[in-house]
């Protein structure tokens, strides 16, 4: 369940190297058209400005054409250190651009310039439509001294820090005041992070120092003779690491070295299926082992979030890495985009956990249809929210031999998040005070959601509450209005009540529940165990539950467990996961 991933209400977390906080500073970095010549085709990065009330919000579109000619993109904003947020359904007819950005509720449309230059349109989010023009920019504008610099360092610079498991990216942004006065602030983008302030910014002959006070840290560094190259140390806390800035205004990149690399040795298909009483058409892959099967198959369901097949959160694809796995042991995997994400079509805003239960019922139907598939071999593997719908689904059925639940609720929902705030606050060394403010806070948000079923009457209470409590300051208005969204579907009201535990009574069939003992957002104490008694009492006979060391949610490797962590572990899934998962899985899915 990430509802704790986006829901920062009144969380201060000091993680690692750099303080994740809310407030929206924004990154001197100016964007402007690119020069002459540029390219006729919507490849490259695209800025624009989009102006919300009293905030202008600064966004990079960046766009990418896939080996079949299809265009990927992702968005930032970087006034809200958001990074990658994916977009979907980007198309072009003719000068028409259209996109949707499904996980902020959002849509694009406008039209290409004939130069090829911009973008004129308008962004529709909560049914709110405002001006926003994309300018491309020109291919690594950053990687430059701006043309009115007075110090050699000013410009875009990229490096990363790593320690304690975890491989930090971070992006300096350098310029000068109308004072001629040296400004910088630094993002660290793994951690949500934009605009942390720099005071004592200083240039003397190639030497360069800044300090950032809200995290006790201080850096210098030495420019290279062609200055694009800056060496030095970052000192925090009195510990002193090494760090090397180099000019680019591109991000690093993440560093993933579990996603399987092609070729693949077994087989991938593109399929698609229906839930034909919700009218709606769900695309995945699936993956198949070498031979004819039939095949023990296993269907992956994710957590909460507009997830695509993969799984994809934090630049990891859980997913992807999973069924690698298992397909590699003999194991056919299906993997889908939930309705509304990716290639599936359906409202993913307006679906409740049950519509989720009932896609995977579909998907669990048409893998009956194929010849390859062994059909009372047909297992579910259900990651957080996922574990919820997998005994939905294993309740109603006879088709499903076994389950893995991973990091599954056993609580209801709003003690869920209630318990994974709690936790994920102390972790980030909240005092008792605040802590408790913030749980009294989001309880009265939870029954306002109960109560209040209109969208717009919902935001007015809530952003009275906000005011009346204090919390004013802690929530800004782009947080606020996502989390309106949220707390406003169908899916929110429908979780806040739901207890997990009637389906797993019902749950028959062998079950494996494992979660990680750093987990903070569905913590094993007051869940995997539930699980398992839960099961035993209603007279399941083979159960197994796990708990593994050292694993946050995601089931990494990890210092604390924090979900400000995640992005920055290179590591997407423990292979002592990866193993507990498919030996128990081979164990049951023999003939």
């Amino acid at each position: 369940m990430k509802i704790g991933i986006r829901r920062r209400v009144a969380a201060v977390l000091f993680v690692a190297f750099f303080l994740v906080c809310n407030a929206s500073a924004q990154a001197p970095a100016v964007h402007k058209p690119a020069p002459h010549p540029v390219p006729a085709t919507l490849e490259g990065s695209w800025a624009g400005s989009l102006q919300a009330g009293d905030a202008l919000l600064h966004l990079v579109l960046h766009i990418s054409k896939e080996p079949d000619g299809s265009f990927k993109a992702t968005i930032d904003s970087l006034d809200q250190g958001v990074y990658g947020i994916p977009v979907d359904s980007l198309a072009q007819d003719d000068s028409n651009l259209t996109f949707k950005v499904s996980s902020v509720g959002a849509s694009y449309a406008g039209t290409i310039s004939a130069d090829h230059r911009t973008v004129d349109g308008g962004w529709t989010q909560s049914s709110i439509s405002l001006g926003l023009v994309f300018h491309r920019e020109a291919a690594n504008a950053g990687a430059r001294k701006p043309s009115d610099a007075i110090a050699t360092a000013e410009g875009v610079w990229q490096g990363a820090i790593a320690a304690n498991g975890l491989r930090l990216r971070l992006q300096l942004h350098v310029t000068h005041d109308d004072k001629k006065q040296l400004l910088a602030a630094l993002d660290s983008p793994d951690q949500g992070v934009s605009g942390l302030p720099a005071v004592k910014v200083s240039q003397k002959e190639n030497s360069f120092h800044f300090e950032i006070p809200v995290v006790k840290g201080s850096y210098t560094g030495t420019l290279n003779p062609a200055k694009t190259v800056m060496t030095g140390s970052w000192t925090q806390s009195g510990v002193e690491q090494k760090l090397e800035f180099r000019r680019s205004d591109q991000l690093l990149p993440l560093l993933r070295p579990q996603d399987p690399v092609k070729p693949y040795p077994y087989k991938e298909e593109e399929v698609t299926f229906s839930n034909d009483q919700a009218h709606v058409s769900l695309s995945g892959t699936l993956t198949l082992p070498q031979g004819p099967g039939p095949f023990p198959v296993a269907i992956l369901l994710s957590g909460s979030g507009p997830h695509d097949r993969d799984e994809t959160v934090e630049g990891h694809r859980s997913f992807l890495v999973l069924a690698d796995h298992l397909t590699r042991k003999g194991i056919a995997v299906l993997r889908f985009d939930k309705r509304g994400i990716g290639k599936s079509t359906g409202s993913y805003d307006s679906a409740t956990i049950q519509d989720f239960a009932a896609d995977a019922q579909s998907a669990v139907a048409y893998l009956k249809t194929r010849k390859d598939m062994d059909p009372k071999r047909i297992g579910l593997i259900g990651h957080s929210e996922g574990g919820l719908i997998a005994p939905i689904v294993a309740s109603h059925s006879t088709d499903i031999a076994w389950v893995v639940l991973l990091a599954a609720p056993a609580l209801k929902g709003e003690d869920i998040l209630l318990l994974q705030s709690e936790l994920i606050m102390k972790v980030a060394g909240i005092g008792e005070e605040q802590i408790s403010r913030t749980l009294d806070f989001n309880k009265q948000t939870y029954a306002l959601a109960r109560q209040e079923k209109d969208p717009a009457v919902f935001e007015s209470k809530l952003s009275d509450l906000v005011q009346s409590t204090g919390m004013g300051a802690l929530v800004p208005p782009a947080t606020l209005q996502a989390q309106v969204r949220t707390m406003a579907s169908p899916w929110f009201r429908d979780i806040l009540d739901y207890d997990p535990l009637p389906a797993l009574r019902k749950t028959l069939c062998p079950l494996l529940a494992l979660n990680g003992q750093k987990d903070l957002q569905v913590p094993p104490k007051e869940n995997l165990y539930k699980i398992k008694k839960t099961l035993e009492d209603a007279g399941n006979k083979d159960v197994q539950a796990s708990e593994l060391p050292g694993l946050n949610h995601l089931f990494q490797h990890a210092p604390t467990g924090s979900p400000a962590e995640y992005g920055g572990i290179e590591e997407t899934m423990a292979p002592e996961a990866l193993a507990a998962v498919s030996d128990w899985v081979l164990k049951h899915a023999s003939p």
